[in-house]
């Protein structure tokens, strides 16, 4: 029991530090919050080793876009403190997908006002905002392609393709809510979004600064087990990326035997990752919220009362 609890205390300090709040996921009872429970949303966000690795590969892609890339490096803090932009990139993902309605718009909410001041201009001289709708179309496509990726990989149960497209077409409210039109719905619309953008593609010294600093050891986490398994996934998000990709941010392509053994490397880890997080408190919380009957009381009451 004593390693168990060891595995969830250092990923839930890795993944939320001290941000992660029941009270988000508890209340009000009835609510199913954006997507509900028998959501894919739900399914995929829930499984940590493709989220892990799929997200090393969503911020290695999303790097790809100059502009984006030229936000993240003027106006984020991640060389000093990664693993509090990780706590607050986790967080949202976290409460859109589970926390009550409220909660969730909350956080949506936010973000959006963050993104009011995230401006500049990108060294190659075009300028960038981060509320622009074909900005954050792209962080949204690359991050929850980059899910799914990690999810079809590691998942005990891969998801049809139905369930494929029900999953882009459920997780596109989220980007909407943020301000990005015209988002992908299917995979088919996925990759066909993808290569439509991909001419406008290109590693910035920005990236190539980003890919180094996330590949340096000790640089997320500074204990030597931490770390270690930090690299494991970073090796498992690297793997991930389509060939161009990799061509564009300078890594080199594994060879079939060591991207064999890097993929072994991360479902040994995925064992102890589920031993220790299994069942998510969060998800647990969330589906006992979502499936309690509302009291009488509850449901007749006026919406301006408390």
């Amino acid at each position: 029991m004593w390693l168990r609890e060891r595995i969830r205390r250092q990923v839930y300090a890795t993944v939320h530090g001290q941000g992660l709040d029941l009270t988000r996921y508890d209340r009000p009872v009835g609510d199913p919050g954006l997507f509900g429970p028998d959501s894919v949303v739900w399914l995929v966000h829930g499984d940590l080793p493709g989220m892990f690795t799929g997200g090393v590969a969503a911020l290695l892609l999303q790097s790809l876009h100059p502009l984006a890339m030229a936000g993240v490096d003027q106006h984020s803090l991640y060389r000093d403190d990664p693993i509090d932009r990780l706590n607050r990139t986790a967080g949202f993902v976290t409460v859109t997908s589970y926390g009550s309605t409220e909660e969730a718009e909350a956080a949506i909410a936010r973000v959006r006002r963050i993104h009011a001041y995230v401006r500049g201009t990108a060294p190659d001289g075009r300028p960038y905002d981060a509320s622009d709708p074909e900005l954050l179309r792209w962080v949204h496509v690359a991050e929850t392609a980059c899910f799914l990726a990690g999810y079809q990989r590691y998942a005990r149960r891969p998801l049809t393709r139905p369930e494929q497209d029900r999953y882009f077409d459920e997780v596109a409210l989220t980007a909407e809510r943020l301000g990005a039109t015209e988002v992908p719905r299917s995979l088919a619309e996925v990759h066909a979004y993808l290569r439509e953008v991909r001419p406008r593609l290109a590693a910035t010294e920005a990236a190539l600064a980003a890919v180094a600093f996330l590949r340096t050891p000790g640089a997320l986490i500074p204990s030597a087990g931490g770390d270690a398994a930090l690299r494991i996934l970073v090796n498992g998000g690297i793997d991930l990326l389509p060939h161009w990709a990799l061509v564009e941010l300078g890594l080199p392509r594994r060879s079939a035997l060591r991207a064999s053994a890097e993929r072994a490397s991360v479902r040994a880890l995925a064992v102890a990752l589920r031993y220790g997080c299994e069942p998510s408190v969060v998800i647990e919380t969330a589906r006992t919220r979502a499936r309690r009957p509302v009291p009488d009381a509850v449901r007749t009451r006026s919406p301006h009362r408390g």
